[in-house]
């Protein structure tokens, strides 16, 4: 893989703007849940440079689990529009208030079936905090409780968000330059 200077067109959200929404965010969630009692659970694998970040922002208890869900083909960039469960929960969440992580929501579909089928584990509450939203390429309403940033339909990366796998440790989210991407051969 060359290095992400290649392919990068432009920082869309620096740094220093990316940590002071999630602590906003944090700040907030800990206002809305004051008692604790909360569960994240975080969509593998993008999700989880922010999720781990957002943890550290909230001040009240809370718990964590995981799950992976597949919804792009291998190499993709669109959405198959169907989303199958690869790693389910750990826990429980019937009667807990749950907190969905994820680092983007595109065109809806795959958290709208997550969202879904949480539902019918019958949590005492259900909500959605998004990173990144890319509002122009909703096909499926989402309900979005807690947002980190509206942007526009680019192709992103950095921040828990990969270029074919690489990438998820910038500190930044990036655009990729798609005349240099994918690289030649």
């Amino acid at each position: 893989m060359q290095n992400y200077q290649d392919v990068l067109a432009e920082v869309l959200i620096e740094s220093e703007p990316l940590q002071a929404r999630v602590k906003e965010l944090g700040a907030q969630i800990s206002a809305d849940y004051p008692d604790g009692d909360l569960l994240l659970i975080c969509i593998l694998r993008g999700g989880v440079p922010f999720m781990v970040d957002l943890s550290r922002s909230i001040t009240t208890p809370h718990r964590m689990d995981f799950m992976a869900v597949a919804s792009y083909g291998v190499g993709a960039r669109e959405s198959t529009g169907s989303a199958r469960v690869t790693l389910d929960l750990k826990m429980d969440i019937r009667g807990l208030h749950v907190l969905l992580v994820e680092d983007i929501i595109d065109s809806g579909h795959t958290i709208a079936a997550v969202l879904n089928m949480l539902k019918t584990r019958e949590p005492k509450s259900l909500k959605v905090c998004a990173l990144l939203d890319k509002p122009e390429r909703r096909e499926t309403h989402v309900p979005i409780d807690y947002l980190g940033f509206s942007i526009p339909n680019k192709f992103v990366f950095g921040y828990g968000l990969d270029l074919d796998e690489y990438y998820r440790n910038l500190p930044f989210v990036g655009v990729v330059d798609l005349s240099k991407y994918p690289p030649s051969k």
